[in-house]
């Protein structure tokens, strides 16, 4: 029985030594050390018995992470402990006979080390396939709720907080489309399992509960508190398709917005606002006219969360009113414990209103720079891949100091290059985006994702590419994100760490 489970992340441990230190009180602590993590970001030493015999890796086993056997990575020292004590006895032999075996001592030696080498060499191998990739596997919450559930310990907050880091790794693009339609079944029964408890009159809940349900909705973002229109020219998927960061993009708007046969009036106000008629039949109108502009995915399997009367959420609606909070660059709105920017309770609604607002001026910012670095051709090409920097002056640029921010914006940046730009070399390439990190300390953020494609297995080779560029410059880096294909680097050193990127890429 797990009588203690904690969740770790190792953020910038790259050694034995150095594990050891960070997680020696915890362990010590602990009947049990549970590590859950994100694909290529756990170390194959990690699981070193010798090490840490509590630790236990936990991954499910439909996950292909392609983790290196023990033996392939670690060497027991007790063999070469044995041989070298045989060798050592040899000492106390007579003289004559320690002659005749010297000979096959000496290659036996000789064969030992070879075969060494040669385990070496193929450790260096297996190691490199190992790490030069950096992708995600199953959310280390539907993992942990997973966990739960075996031990009959599950709950609705817990079955919740499974779907929130599902959605994230959706919104967030860190996992392929046949994953996320994977997990979200996985998820289905669970939610079905939950609602079925509370089917007896005797179990029913109170409506001020909380009740999650699987839905097929738009692929609008937050348009259930916005206006229809808003949420249509900010979301990534309705404005790539159309370009409306062109003047035919804008016009295109308006013919579909007129070949649904909505009212611009309608459109325009809150959601919540319009019309009951109109929104009663709202998903079948957006997906029939979506379906003759070429927007055939509008619609996405999702969980939804009712609470009362009035409040109803999607997830991916608390997903990004959570992650505007903790970027929220106003000290103000974003103090306050992070646990619970994720909760759905009375006394928390306020504050998941707040990170809904938020998360519209973010992608409001979002959406302008887009459409400024394409009108501007701020998009370069730099051989082996893209490159954009935000110059410091830039509207909202301190929003882009902050990691999901930029990578919001970098993802949606590729998506509308790629819909734009006649280059058919363009559009396979991977983008690089760098932007002003702290002025006074003067350091920039930069970071790498891999080229835009719907077969793409997400899988990004930016972290060991910055790693080697920064280390062949010296750089003066930091290489700390729990995502690596981001880092921050001293300003004056950008020019030549970018160059050796070049060089390393091409």
């Amino acid at each position: 029985m797990v009588s203690t489970v904690l969740l770790g992340i190792i953020n910038g441990a790259r050694n034995e030594q150095n594990l050891r230190q960070i997680f020696s009180a915890s362990i010590h602590s602990s009947s049990y050390f549970l590590f859950a993590c994100k694909a290529l970001q756990v170390q194959v030493w990690i699981v070193k018995p010798s090490l840490f015999p509590q630790i236990k890796l936990l991954i499910k086993q439909d996950d292909d992470l392609g983790v290196p056997s023990y033996d392939d990575i670690f060497r027991d020292e007790d063999e070469e402990a044995d041989d070298s004590g045989n060798e050592s006895d040899g000492g106390s032999e007579p003289a004559g006979k320690r002659k005749r075996y010297d000979e096959g001592a000496v290659e036996r030696r000789i064969e030992r080390q070879r075969a060494k080498r040669e385990w070496e060499a193929r450790r260096r191998e297996i190691l490199f396939d190992y790490e030069q990739y950096e992708y995600h596997g199953t959310s280390a919450s539907l993992v942990i709720f997973e966990l739960a559930w075996v031990l009959t310990k599950d709950n609705k907050d817990m079955l919740w907080w499974a779907v929130i880091g599902l959605t994230d790794q959706w919104v967030h693009d860190k996992i392929t489309h046949m994953k996320y339609v994977t997990d979200i079944a996985t998820m289905q029964r669970h939610v079905s399992r939950h609602n079925h408890r509370n089917e007896d009159e005797d179990n029913s809940l109170s409506i001020d509960c909380m009740r999650i349900s699987f839905e097929y909705d738009l692929r609008l973002t937050l348009y259930q508190h916005w206006s229809l229109f808003e949420s249509i020219c900010n979301s990534t998927y309705t404005s790539c398709n159309f370009k409306l960061w062109s003047l035919n993009g804008q016009k295109k708007l308006q013919e579909f917005l007129a070949d649904m046969g909505l009212p611009l009036k309608q459109v325009r106000q809150k959601f919540h606002s319009m019309d009951m008629v109109i929104k009663e039949n709202l998903r079948e109108v957006i997906e029939e006219s979506s379906n003759k502009y070429g927007m055939k995915d509008i619609r996405i399997q999702t969980f939804g969360v009712h609470f009362g009367f009035k409040n109803r959420f999607l997830a991916s609606d608390v997903v990004h009113a959570a992650a505007a909070l903790l970027e929220s660059t106003e000290k103000d709105e974003s103090a306050g414990d992070h646990s619970d920017h994720l909760n759905i309770k009375k006394s928390n609604l306020e504050r998941l209103h707040l990170g809904i607002d938020l998360a519209k001026k973010k992608l409001i910012a979002i959406q302008q720079t887009v459409a400024s670095c394409i009108c501007t051709n701020l998009i370069l090409s730099q051989g082996p891949f893209l490159y954009c920097y935000l110059m410091e002056g830039t509207p909202d640029v301190r929003l882009f100091s902050k990691p999901m921010a930029l990578t919001l914006l970098c993802k949606y940046l590729l998506k509308a290059f790629v819909s734009s730009t006649r280059n058919k070399r363009c559009k396979l390439l991977p983008l690089v985006m760098a932007a002003p990190l702290d002025v006074e300390k003067g350091t920039v953020i930069v970071l790498g994702i891999p080229p835009d494609s719907d077969t793409s297995d997400k899988k990004n080779f930016f972290g060991r590419a910055f790693e080697k560029a920064a280390e062949s410059t010296s750089s003066r880096s930091l290489h700390d994100h729990f995502d690596t294909s981001i880092i921050e680097l001293k300003m004056e050193d950008r020019t030549k760490f970018l160059d050796a990127l070049i060089t390393l890429l091409s």
